[in-house]
């Protein structure tokens, strides 16, 4: 790990472990507006979650929680996500 500025990243996948100021996704309240900062993941699981709108600085909002899963308002569209890719998503 390498400190940069008030971001760890992880060497190996040159993502984000933490940001300064961010939670991940799944600790946000419902009806909570958040920004997205980063998404942490391989590269797979990076762009899977880009194409369902969750790049940074888009605007997210959690629906509700379902079994587990979160419904997700993000670009305009609902977007049911497990909670563990909802943890790879980092907000403030």
């Amino acid at each position: 790990m390498v400190e940069a500025g008030t971001m760890t990243m992880d060497q190996r996948t040159r993502t984000p472990l933490s940001v300064s100021g961010t939670m991940p996704l799944t600790m946000v309240s419902r009806d909570e507006k958040r920004i997205v900062c980063a998404v942490r993941g391989k590269e797979d699981t990076r762009r899977f979650l880009a194409n369902l709108g969750f790049a940074e600085e888009a605007e997210v909002k959690i629906i509700s929680e379902l079994g587990g899963n979160l419904i997700v308002a993000v670009k305009g569209a609902r977007v049911a996500i497990s909670r563990a890719m909802a943890s790879r998503i980092l907000v403030r």
